[in-house]
């Protein structure tokens, strides 16, 4: 009896197995199909001379000189220089703000603490395009809602052109790239402080721990999981800043990004040979890069 109740058990967990397995399928199949093939052919082109051209002559394999010719293109370097800029600036202070907020907010009540999330969260689910649009119109060299509230306070005697002007055009990025991902660091953020252990707290209050103290000691740590995923996605969105480039400078000013060299060199300039895989060189650079990255912060948050 014990053994057919056994061989059942193993035949149901079997068919669990075959079930959950299926219902992972149609993401297994997208994920192979759109993410990891498609990653080993940018490899592939990487190293080759291929090119996008209708009358493309025949690929040819190159080896790594396309990568050994990246760090000697100034336009790359600059597109680097850029995003690593983005990347320092907006991701410490993305976490940063967004812990702030939180610790302000978590502690109100149900309605008013789901008004500000609405109103955090809201240009998160608001579609890129319309949210650029409406910053590039703040922006405006003429009848931008800035320069009008500048000059109306004193602040300015003549409009500035903030997306013409590279000492203002890579800063303007950086704030609108910061206003559209602090929302859901700061819905993680308050969902994790109302997780922590509040025995735990109490506890250290009693001992005498200062309110640093207890957030340092006992809820920063135990929102260490939430903060590591949050520095990472951060991380990889500022590395992919493209939308914003495109629609408000188009690489120029000053604010060219390797993400916005890459669709430029693969896809704009379709009358120079090479490109393509110079472009996916390119890619494979800034893969290994944010992978590097991400490695650094898993590293330093299992130290903490």
């Amino acid at each position: 009896m014990a053994k057919n109740r056994q061989t059942m058990s193993r035949a149901l967990q079997r068919r669990e197995d075959i079930a959950g397995y299926l219902f992972m399928l149609p993401s297994l199949i997208f994920f192979l199909g759109f993410v990891v093939i498609p990653m080993f052919v940018c490899i592939g082109y990487s190293l080759t001379d291929a090119t996008m051209h209708q009358q493309q002559t025949a690929t040819q394999f190159v080896g790594f000189s396309n990568f050994a010719k990246l760090f000697q293109d100034k336009t790359f370097l600059e597109a680097l220089r850029n995003t690593f800029v983005i990347v320092i600036v907006s991701v410490p202070t993305v976490c940063a703000f967004s812990l702030w907020v939180s610790s302000a907010i978590y502690k109100l009540s149900g309605p008013v603490l789901s008004a500000f999330r609405c109103i955090f969260y809201l240009p998160v689910v608001t579609g890129s395009v319309a949210v650029t649009v409406v910053w590039k119109w703040m922006f405006d060299n003429y009848t931008g809602i800035i320069n009008t509230a500048l000059k109306g306070i004193g602040v300015i005697d003549k409009n500035i052109n903030f997306l013409g002007d590279s000492k203002w055009a890579l800063w303007c990025i950086i704030l609108i790239l910061f206003t559209t991902s602090v929302g859901q660091p700061i819905v993680l953020y308050v969902s994790a402080l109302g997780n922590v252990d509040q025995g735990l707290v109490e506890a250290a209050k009693v001992d005498g721990a200062t309110d640093f103290q207890v957030f340092w000691k006992i809820k920063w740590a135990q929102m260490m999981p939430t903060t590591l995923y949050i520095l990472v996605i951060t991380t990889i969105n500022s590395f992919q800043c493209f939308a914003l480039i495109q629609l408000l400078t188009s690489g120029g000013s000053g604010t060219n990004t390797v993400m916005y060299h890459i669709y430029y060199m693969a896809f704009k300039l379709t009358e120079q040979a090479g490109h393509f895989g110079y472009a996916n060189a390119m890619g494979v650079v800034l893969a290994i890069f944010i992978g590097i990255l991400s490695a650094l912060q898993f590293r330093l948050a299992k130290e903490k």
